[in-house]
C-alpha cells in the first residue's frame, strides 16, 4: 500500500464551513475523476474548528488532510502520469484556485507503521 498525503489550506476569505461544502460537492469529484481506476482510497480529514473542548494541541496551518491510497507503485505513477495530461491539469488547476491557496499545499508519501494496542477494557 502507497499512501499520499496532502495538506491543504483553503483560500483566504473563504470559511472553514464553505471550504468543506466546496470541497465536497464539487473538487471532490474531480479527484474520483482522476484515480477511479487506481487508488483504492480517497479521504479527507478535516481540522475540526478551535473549540477548547475538542481542540488537542494547536491549530495546524493547514484546513485538511486528503489521503489517497494506490495498491502498489504502478499505480500511483499511472493516476500520476494521467494528472499530469494538459487537460487534466487544467481542470484540476481551475478548480483548485477557487479552493486553496495552493502555495501552502504540500504533498509526500508515507511510510505507515503501525502499532498493535491491547483491547480496551
Amino acid at each position: 500500500m502507497i499512501k499520499v498525503i496532502t495538506l491543504l489550506s483553503r483560500k483566504a476569505g473563504m470559511s472553514k464551513a464553505d471550504f468543506k461544502t466546496y470541497y465536497e460537492n464539487n473538487h471532490r469529484h474531480i479527484g474520483e475523476k482522476y484515480l477511479k481506476g487506481y487508488a483504492s482510497h480517497y479521504e479527507r480529514r478535516y481540522v475540526c474548528p478551535s473549540d477548547p473542548d475538542t481542540q488537542y494541541g494547536n491549530e495546524p496551518g493547514f484546513d485538511v488532510l486528503m489521503e489517497i491510497w494506490f495498491p502498489n507503485q504502478p499505480a500511483m505513477q499511472t493516476a500520476m502520469t494521467a494528472l499530469a495530461q494538459p487537460a487534466a491539469q487544467a481542470e484540476v488547476i481551475a478548480d483548485e484556485e477557487q479552493l486553496f491557496d495552493r502555495s501552502k499545499t504540500v504533498s509526500f508519501v508515507v511510510d505507515e507503521v503501525a502499532s498493535i494496542m491491547p483491547k480496551l477494557k
